[in-house]
């Protein structure tokens, strides 16, 4: 495994993270999620993510149960606040009533004394963003979070909150979370720029795109039984990707990984690593095989002639920040 620091902290995460958006409380088995999230920590991953929103608060649950009894300085442990984890009026937000709230109960699920990083997990346009990055700090100096980190947020967001730390002297940022892949590469004119001049790193979900970068959906075919996209819950924000034409571009990367000797997921967790400004790639997973493939892109980036060959064999079909043309990002939970 191969590190990188977070953001201009002095804190070093794995360069592949494990995290548990769809799989832990939901798709595997209780058993089955420990013996992935084992499978990581052999292999070296040191960085697992999560949020509280994730399976209603289960996946959490699920972390905290299968990182029990592994030395806990050696890990980082990341999770979130900002979706509904309850009906009342303010079980969501970024109020300081949610995220004080949200904190305690993470902290109680993760079994855990205090989280590594601690990331508002979507923009707050109700709420003063004072009092969001008020509240974080008051964590950081209560020793419940140790760094503060943001999901999906614009260049304009960031930067709003970094001159807001700056004035207050409160804890500034050191990541974002975004989707992040071959083919969705929104952050790039915007956000990476942004992140780079402020000192924040990337930390990105979905770098495999939901799995349709690892090549198993072919064109005109039905996905895989027992595959994500043949997963009523699991698949739905994957359909964005399985388009005929997608599929037969990510078919025409196999010459090049096979050609580096790389398997089509490390190919693309190595496209991601090979920008600078990336601290860590998530991954996620039912199998502990699927971890042991993965990891081994750590360490890899890709040389500028493979990118502009993948650029080609992409064409038009990676969606750029031009393309989003209502939206700062997409709405999709990671």
């Amino acid at each position: 495994m191969e590190f990188r620091y977070l953001g201009n902290s002095g804190l070093k995460v794995s360069e592949i993270s494990y995290g548990n958006w769809l799989t832990h409380g939901a798709q595997i088995d209780d058993q089955a999620a420990i013996a992935t999230v084992h499978a990581a920590i052999d292999a070296g991953i040191t960085t697992f993510d999560t949020a509280d929103v994730y399976a209603a608060t289960k996946a959490e649950a699920v972390l905290g149960n299968a990182l029990k009894g592994h030395r806990r300085e050696s890990l980082e442990i990341f999770t979130k606040v900002y979706w509904p984890t309850g009906s009342g009026v303010n079980d969501r937000g970024l109020s300081r009533k949610h995220i004080m709230e949200s904190c305690h109960s993470s902290l109680k699920r993760l079994q855990t004394d205090y989280v590594d990083l601690y990331q508002a997990h979507r923009f707050d346009t109700e709420t003063p963003l004072y009092e969001t990055l008020r509240a974080f700090d008051d964590l950081v100096r209560q020793g419940k979070i140790l760094y503060v980190g943001v999901s999906e947020w614009s260049a304009d967001q960031i930067q709003k909150a970094h001159e807001i730390a700056n004035e207050m002297g409160f804890t500034r940022l050191v990541s974002n979370q975004p989707q992040y892949s071959m083919l969705w590469q929104v952050i790039e004119n915007k956000v990476v720029p942004k992140s780079k001049q402020l000192g924040l790193s990337q930390i990105v979900w979905s770098p495999l795109a939901q799995g349709v970068l690892t090549g198993k959906y072919l064109p005109g075919q039905n996905p895989p039984a027992g595959s994500r996209a043949s997963d009523r819950e699991a698949g739905q924000n994957i359909g964005k990707f399985m388009t005929d034409e997608i599929l037969l571009a990510v078919q025409n990367l196999k010459p090049i990984a096979q050609e580096l000797n790389l398997t089509m997921a490390q190919l693309a967790l190595a496209w991601v690593l090979t920008n600078k400004n990336v601290a860590s790639a998530i991954i996620g997973a039912t199998k502990p095989e699927q971890i042991q493939e993965c990891v081994l892109a750590a360490g890899k980036t890709l040389d500028k002639q493979t990118m502009k060959r993948i650029k080609k064999v992409l064409g038009k079909h990676p969606v750029t920040d031009a393309a989003m043309t209502k939206k700062n990002s997409p709405q999709t939970r990671p």
